[in-house]
């Protein structure tokens, strides 16, 4: 039996014959990145941190277990998403409050949302109805 048919037995069943998944091209950048800090920092603790992702890594690859590794890029993907949605919803809050005040009503505390440069104007609370006056 060649080398060749050897790897083809060897990679039957294993997770890589699905591809990489996310979880798995994310270790390899995070891999990527240690290993250029390690270049300007040459620190031990970063060159084992660099081995153990490494080794994480490519047993995620060659493991037969999976619906183990599914689940794994599954609770990432989640927590990934979750993240990205977190950072997509501050990204609207910073330019929103490049565009707009927020005030609190002062009776209710309903968030009331002004447009910037109107000078003083007399705000009317939707939920309450309490006016109040403030500079937008």
């Amino acid at each position: 039996m060649n080398l060749r048919q050897r790897m083809i037995t060897f990679m039957q069943g294993r997770y890589i014959t699905y591809g990489a998944d996310s979880l798995s091209k994310f270790l390899f950048s995070v891999m990527l990145f240690f290993i250029i800090l390690n270049i300007f920092a040459k620190s031990i603790i970063v060159s084992i941190l660099v081995w153990t992702i490494f080794v994480y890594a490519y047993y995620r690859l060659l493991s037969k277990n999976i619906y183990n590794r599914y689940q794994e890029n599954e609770a990432f993907e989640k927590h990934k998403n979750s993240f990205i949605c977190k950072l997509n919803r501050f990204s609207c809050k910073v330019s929103e409050y490049k565009r707009y005040h927020i005030y609190k009503c002062p009776d209710c505390g309903q968030k009331i949302r002004i447009p910037r440069g109107r000078g003083k104007i007399i705000i009317s609370c939707p939920k309450c109805h309490n006016e109040f006056i403030k500079k937008s």
